[in-house]
């Protein structure tokens, strides 16, 4: 018992020290800059505190489940031996994960909210909502996409550097294109999904998939996933501004 109270402790003083730059940074500017004091100061403190405890609850599941539950699924379906499982696989866990990720949701609505102050849909609730969706399901289609593409790398041994280039250069000749008011959005959506829900499983899938393919390296093969989920939403996202409002 003491060992595991030890245990947790030391993990939840490490979360504290990796929190305290941030803190020590907006402390500076707010009374060294601004050199006002902190409004609602107790409602602050209290504040840092449950973001303290969150991140330790969430690493300790990152670390407990999240993690050993996403390599051990990919190593399974690798000695099953079927590539089209794995690859749907792939897809179903990026567009559910990303789907889920509260990040993209909040940034969807207020993108949805701001389109409509800007007059590019309807400032009605029902098209504003009809915008909201068709963002989220574009970025979580195309990160389901991405991932899908970067196991069947893995599985093939393709280049993760030919693939990184060419689809900037892809994202290059469509800003070209896109409309306006789509583009920073497009930009930020890649940022967006790779948050605290989707980017803990990926990084097991591919980790776990090149551990037990053999000629596969973890190292080599097993990272790029996030690169993929982080470009494909880009893409995608001023398609969908595209399809919506037409070309620039």
């Amino acid at each position: 018992m003491a060992e595991t109270l030890k245990f947790f402790l030391k993990k939840f003083l490490t979360v504290c020290l990796d929190i305290l730059p941030i803190i020590v940074v907006i402390a500076f500017f707010q009374l060294f800059v601004l050199k006002a004091p902190f409004p609602n100061l107790q409602e602050a403190l209290f504040g840092i505190f449950l973001v303290v405890l969150g991140l330790f609850i969430f690493i300790q599941g990152l670390e407990s489940a999240l993690f050993p539950i996403g390599e051990k699924m990919a190593n399974q379906f690798a000695l099953k031996g079927n590539a089209f499982w794995v690859i749907a696989f792939g897809f179903a866990l990026g567009f559910s994960t990303t789907i889920a990720e509260p990040a993209l949701t909040i940034i969807a609505q207020k993108a949805g909210n701001l389109a409509a102050d800007a007059g590019a849909i309807k400032k009605e609730a029902e098209s504003i909502s009809e915008y909201v969706l068709g963002l989220r399901l574009t970025v979580a289609f195309s990160v389901g996409l991405a991932i899908a593409l970067g196991v069947l790398r893995i599985i093939k041994g393709w280049s993760l550097v030919k693939l990184i280039i060419g689809g900037y250069c892809f994202v290059v000749f469509l800003t070209y294109f896109a409309p306006i008011n789509i583009i920073g959005i497009a930009y930020d959506s890649g940022g967006i999904t790779t948050s605290t829900i989707t980017v803990p499983l990926v990084a097991a899938l591919g980790i776990g998939l090149a551990t037990a393919i053999r000629g596969r390296s973890p190292v080599l093969d097993g990272f790029g996933l996030i690169a993929l989920a982080s470009l494909n939403p880009v893409m995608f996202v001023m398609m969908y501004g595209i399809a919506i409002h037409g070309v620039r």
